[in-house]
């Protein structure tokens, strides 16, 4: 995939950029290994500073940061707005918090003394997806300057100018050279990175395949990674749910990010006595939903990220009606030009068939009717994903013991799954492995060194 910023809109190709060449890459590795040598000895005050000062120059630039999120995948501004303020938020955080995280964990041993000190591996290498193009890259890179890590980010290929805008918030904000850096590469050269001996750990979020293969390396090169995959969550409405409010939350789940979200709601499952209403409600607000400019402030769901992904969701959609899905709403392409999706949804598509095991990644919904509360359970967790899953009941005691039997990292009441700095964040099965976020999340590339006194 050429490096390139095509805005999703209007499809048409706003700026190209030149791969690094063998020996830039080079260069940046072994900068990045050099000032690793250095950071390692600064002390956590030094670290923080470099971490509050990007915050801040995160705020005071938003709306342009905004823009560039908006013109290179999509997003609607406002949202785009957001993600930048979360961003920040986590730098903040880990910036605050940071070395409370990392203090000595003094031991009780039978004789003598002991305790847990947390030390830095060394460079890190991220590999990071569009969708949230200055949201993933914080919650990897914080927690990581925060530890004493350096980091090479190698970034979605069609979100460019995102990418050099973050390293440049970096430099401007007192990183000295070679503790956040760019890698303008393609995919296709990411993994062999991996097998460097510089590089002491991987990081990736983004597709199954993506994540297989980094997986593959470090396990080969024996080093430490973590990967947030896919996902498709469920949803689930027991009977006493509130239905408006339910279907409020469905809409959000869904359509944030113009559905290209992991732990966006995709599959809606709702009980017997209370499906049919739900899915009246949730169809008259899906078909109601305003499709357009991502900068106009009216607009609910904009384009996909683009054409290609339009195509790929549009051949879905094509195949889950071949394997009996009703379409109930949407199912086509919204506009001639730029790549718009029909909000959708589906429904009547059977277990077992091979496209119920596929994510949704764009503004589709998929609807199941389960006699009762088992079944829904059973129907959540008969999915090769695990990241995400909420649950709507007015009876919080028991959502939780529904939420113990819910197979994924995260399981949320009466809200869709959401991200915030001190909440971890992380899946299983085929969603991945580690999490980010939180407390936990810092302790991902950490070596916890045992230091013992007789």
């Amino acid at each position: 995939m050429p490096i390139q910023t095509t805005n999703p809109a209007t499809n048409k190709i706003v700026k190209s950029f030149d791969e690094m060449t063998d020996k830039e890459v080079e260069s940046a590795i072994e900068k990045s290994h050099a000032t690793f040598k250095e950071w390692k000895t600064t002390d956590y005050s030094t670290r923080s500073k470099v971490l509050t000062k990007a915050a801040s120059i995160m705020r005071k630039r938003k709306d342009e940061l905004a823009s560039l999120i908006t013109l290179e995948m999509g997003k609607i501004f406002s949202q785009a707005q957001s993600e930048i303020d979360l961003s920040a938020n986590i730098l903040d955080y880990y910036a605050e918090n940071g070395e409370a995280f990392l203090a000595d964990e003094k031991l009780s041993p039978d004789s003598g003394e002991a305790f847990i000190r947390s030390s830095p591996i060394g460079v890190l290498f991220g590999v990071m997806p569009w969708n949230f193009p200055f949201y993933q890259v914080a919650r990897f890179a914080a927690p990581n300057i925060m530890v004493g890590n350096t980091i090479l980010l190698k970034h979605a290929s069609i979100v460019p100018q995102c990418a050099i805008a973050i390293e440049e918030i970096f430099i401007e904000a007192g990183a000295p050279e070679g503790l956040y850096t760019n890698l303008m590469i393609s995919g296709k050269r990411s993994t062999a990175l991996v097998s460097d001996t510089r590089i002491k750990g991987v990081s990736l979020t983004g597709s199954e395949a993506a994540g297989a293969s980094i997986a593959s390396a470090a396990g080969k090169n024996l080093k430490r990674s973590v990967l947030e995959l896919g996902g498709s969550d469920a949803f689930i409405v027991l009977e006493d749910a509130d239905i408006d409010k339910a279907v409020e939350m469905a809409i959000v789940g869904r359509m944030n990010n113009n559905g290209q979200s992991c732990v966006a709601s995709k599959r809606f499952i709702a009980v017997e006595p209370i499906a049919d209403e739900f899915l009246e409600k949730f169809t008259a607000k899906i078909a109601a939903l305003k499709v357009g400019d991502p900068m106009d402030p009216k607009t609910q769901v904009g384009p996909l990220s683009s054409e290609e992904a339009l195509q790929n969701l549009l051949d879905q959609v094509q195949r889950f009606e071949k394997a009996g899905a009703t379409i109930v709403t949407g199912g086509k392409r919204a506009f001639d030009t730029g790549a718009y999706m029909q909000p959708t949804l589906l429904s009547n598509l059977k277990r077992g068939e091979a496209v119920f095991y596929e994510e949704l990644f764009g503004p589709v919904a998929s609807f199941y009717k389960v006699k009762n509360e088992q079944e829904a359970i059973d129907l959540a967790n008969d999915s090769p994903f695990g990241l995400g899953g909420s649950i709507y009941t007015q009876d919080i005691k028991h959502a939780i013991k529904v939420a113990d039997q819910i197979d994924s990292g995260m399981v949320f009441i009466n809200q869709p799954t959401s991200s915030q700095p001190d909440l971890p964040f992380g899946g299983t099965k085929r969603s991945g492995y580690g999490r980010e976020l939180s407390e936990l999340g810092i302790s991902e590339f950490v070596n916890k060194k045992l230091i013992r006194v007789t």
